[in-house]
């Protein structure tokens, strides 16, 4: 694979490799040169240690560390599980359907055939390992009728899979209709002005969003899955806190987060306060551990809606995801690991995997590395 092109200003190669903090500092405001992003959260993560300080390390709750399986797409079930379980990881999330796909899990046969199902189930918990979610990313109100079916043909086989294996959350997005009856494509809209857009997006809670999401967490419901975990993600209604309350609020409290901070760094979001402030309201369900890291000069030029995920493109993109460590420091994951202490969190903590530069699992044992290690120093301290 070819290396990106060096910008002008700073060695690339130098740049990506850091795993400090200070470079994402420097391009947000208000942080002074050379201040952790962790300081920016100052406030948040300090208060949160401080009000924590009572509570005893032996009280902590030792949340299980787990992966996301699609970055092990090009090994066999078995081959993945003696891969995690050499890693010494706890727990996994396996895709049912949508766009993690079904590459480790037959979802059709272990719906068909109780046997099939409790033999699957069964090669996780020889290895030690929990199968704690099951993902069907996908869009359910999609505007093309057959992708729009289809996604949600993947969320009720999943929550009838859940049923039966026993698993208490199931990981999606939100999706995002198309801005009138006739559009074929979605149309992702943030802002409410000019009048029409604020009429579409209206629209979208209106008529698709609210109602289906209302029919799905009652289909979950009768079923025993109470915890149905959206990732706030870009191109979907669902993209930040605010806006996972909001159909909380209209759905119901099977509604929950899939807090992926990656998506969230880029917004200006603090993560400690994120946790907290969702963690209050008993709204997160699932937490995937993937890091951002953002490129001081590029956001200065380009602002922060200008992510690349490919390797060729991060000389001019304005941010990128890494491997948890490799755009926040441990510092600050650690503070975002004592966070979910703090609130109870009763999930995992699910290495997801999309560094364009540690690839695939390179990048699940290096955020294994530190995650591992800054939940020992929270326990022991």
């Amino acid at each position: 694979m070819k290396s990106p092109r060096k910008s002008s200003s700073i060695d690339r190669r130098e740049f990506l490799a850091a795993t400090g903090s200070g470079l994402l500092a420097a391009s947000m405001p208000g942080v002074a040169e050379g201040a952790s992003f962790s300081g920016r959260a100052g406030a948040a993560s300090g208060s949160a240690e401080a009000s924590s300080a009572q509570t005893s390390a032996g009280s902590l709750r030792k949340i299980p560390i787990g992966v996301f399986d699609p970055v092990y797409d090009k090994l066999s079930l078995d081959e993945m599980l003696d891969r995690v379980s050499a890693l010494g990881l706890e727990a996994m999330e396996i895709g049912t359907g949508g766009y993690p796909g079904t590459g480790h899990c037959p979802i059709d046969e272990l719906l068909e055939d109780a046997g099939k199902a409790k033999a699957w189930k069964k090669k996780f918990e020889d290895r030690g390992i929990q199968v704690a979610t099951l993902s069907c990313h996908g869009n359910p109100v999609h505007p093309d009728a057959k992708h729009a079916a289809r996604d949600r043909e993947s969320f009720r086989k999943t929550v009838l899979l859940a049923e039966r294996l026993g698993v208490r959350v199931i990981v999606g997005f939100s999706g995002c209709p198309g801005g009138t009856p006739a559009d074929t494509q979605p149309n992702w809209i943030t802002y409410r002005w000019p009048p029409e857009y604020a009429e579409m997006l209206d629209w979208q809670w209106k008529e698709k969003v609210i109602p289906y999401w209302k029919e799905a967490a009652a289909f979950a419901r009768a079923h025993g899955v109470h915890r149905l975990a959206l990732e706030m993600h870009p191109n979907f209604v669902v993209y930040n806190p605010r806006t996972l309350l909001k159909l909380r609020e209209a759905a119901g409290e099977e509604i929950g987060a899939n807090c992926d901070l990656s998506h969230l760094f880029w917004q200006g979001c603090d993560p400690v306060e994120v946790i907290h402030f969702l963690g209050k309201q008993k709204a997160i369900f699932h937490a995937h551990m993937k890091d951002t890291v953002l490129f001081p000069e590029n956001v200065e030029k380009y602002g922060v809606l200008n992510f690349a995920s490919e390797l060729a493109d991060l000389p001019q993109a304005s941010e990128t995801f890494r491997a948890v460590g490799y755009g926040h420091s441990a510092s600050l994951w650690k503070s975002v690991v004592k966070a979910y202490m703090d609130i109870g969190y009763e999930g995992i903590l699910s290495i997801e995997n999309e560094d364009p530069i540690l690839s695939g699992p390179v990048g699940v044992e290096r955020a294994a590395w530190v995650l591992k290690n800054v939940r020992s120093e929270l326990l022991a301290s």
